[in-house]
């Protein structure tokens, strides 16, 4: 078995874990990256329509170009990338032992960054009925057939879920000329974010039907229909309302779940809303030394807003392994009314900068109000607004507001029905 050892260890070599192994190279570490499959990049390498490093960049680049930026400066700097390596189990003292065609790897890590991503919610997991035939892609998967391997999913397509892969998914093949029926969505509302909706679906007249599900699939070898059912207020199928739609392909775009099996080996607490890790506002896990950034531990919109995340893990990562990440007393952040969850879930008291804290609201809200408390006294009360639970909320904790907290911090939206 081979023995190594590194200030800083990256496991997965996607977006967040190509800018959390720079940065923590930008704090003289020895870094190695670990990634399982053949090549850097993640699922950039698979995106090649435009639209990413808006934020970062200033410019539109597709997934392939943002990706290679990162991969190019990976490339010249003494950081270490482990290809086609199979990371197997991490301990709490930050032991990672992994496997690849040289055999076992053991690595001693003074810290570790987890950014192993997220994979799709498949059939499976939402357990539509029918039959089992072939043509039922997860939406990230028939964009790999499309845009890698160049192979042709099918003529006739549903999709199901409005998320941002399944809309562009819909774009792309009818670009190809395959024939989208439409994109069936569960939710009152749509899932995606709405230049999506706009440039995917209107653009090229796909239709999108809301409080929609599948509720059987029907084929023997192959898909040949599915029947499509509307929903009630409680997302229950309603009798009667069922339509058949003959199709070979049905397309899943139903949600993604951060890849936690790794970090639940070490110990790390995961939030049940996201099932990714519970971190404070250095993005450290309950696990001493642990950090995580990236869809692994929690779903985002904008590869660009990963990066700024993984920016942020990777130089707390580096402090840490040299001793000097300063740690204070840790307030949780207690979500109530209207919002779903928080990132970070604690923050540091003693924090030196600002901290950006990102959240998703429950349902869509026409006018509210982000309000920031500390028992009973408002810290901070945001202007009039609108949230969707389809995008990523955020907003700027200035570290004067902790001044003024004890031990609990409550946010909420305080819903208003009418504009004030």
């Amino acid at each position: 078995m081979k023995h190594l050892n590194y200030d800083v260890v990256i496991i997965g070599g996607g977006p967040a874990g190509l800018a959390a192994a720079l940065k923590s190279y930008e704090e003289n570490c020895s870094v190695a990256i670990i990634e399982r499959n053949s090549e850097l990049g993640g699922i950039l390498n698979q995106c090649i329509h435009s639209g990413f490093g808006l934020q970062y960049f200033k410019e539109e680049l597709t997934g392939p170009e943002y990706g290679q930026i990162f991969i190019d400066k990976i490339t010249n700097t003494n950081i270490d990338v482990y290809l086609n390596t199979m990371v197997v189990d991490i301990t709490k003292d930050r032991e990672i032992t992994a496997i690849n065609n040289d055999g076992h790897i053991l690595i001693e890590a003074k810290s570790i960054v987890l950014s192993m991503g997220c994979r799709e919610r498949t059939r499976g997991s939402i357990m539509i009925p029918g039959s089992r035939p072939a043509g039922v892609f997860t939406a990230g998967l028939a964009q790999r057939y499309m845009n890698i391997e160049n192979l042709k999913p099918g003529n006739k397509v549903v999709i199901l879920g409005s998320g941002d892969i399944g809309l562009i998914m819909a774009r792309r093949l009818t670009i190809e000329g395959i024939k989208v029926l439409g994109v069936y969505e569960l939710m009152p509302y749509p899932n995606g974010l709405y230049r999506n909706i706009k440039h995917c679906l209107d653009d090229y007249d796909i239709p999108l039907n809301l409080s929609t599900t599948v509720t059987n699939i029907i084929g023997k070898d192959r898909v040949e229909a599915v029947v499509l059912s509307k929903v009630d207020e409680n997302l229950q199928p309603i009798a009667g309302t069922e339509e058949k739609i003959e199709c070979d392909t049905l397309i899943l775009s139903i949600g993604l779940i951060p890849e936690n099996e790794l970090s639940s080996k070490a110990g790390v607490e995961l939030n049940p809303f996201t099932n990714g890790p519970l971190v404070d506002s250095h993005l450290q896990t309950s696990t001493e030394g642990i950090f995580a950034c990236g869809n692994v531990l929690h779903v985002h919109d904008l590869v660009d807003n990963v990066t700024l995340e993984a920016e942020l893990a990777g130089k707390n990562a580096a402090l840490f392994s040299k001793g000097v990440l300063y740690e204070s007393e840790k307030v949780p952040i207690e979500t109530e009314k209207n919002i779903r969850y928080t990132v970070p879930r604690y923050i540091n008291k003693a924090l030196e900068e600002n901290i950006n804290i990102f959240f998703r609201v429950t349902h869509p809200i026409e006018q509210g109000h982000l309000v920031l408390k500390s028992k009973d006294e408002i810290l901070f009360k945001g202007k009039l607004t609108s949230f969707r639970p389809n995008k990523m909320e955020n907003f700027i904790l200035n570290k004067k507001y902790l001044n003024n907290i004890e031990k609990d911090l409550f946010l909420s939206i305080e819903e208003i029905k009418e504009v004030e």
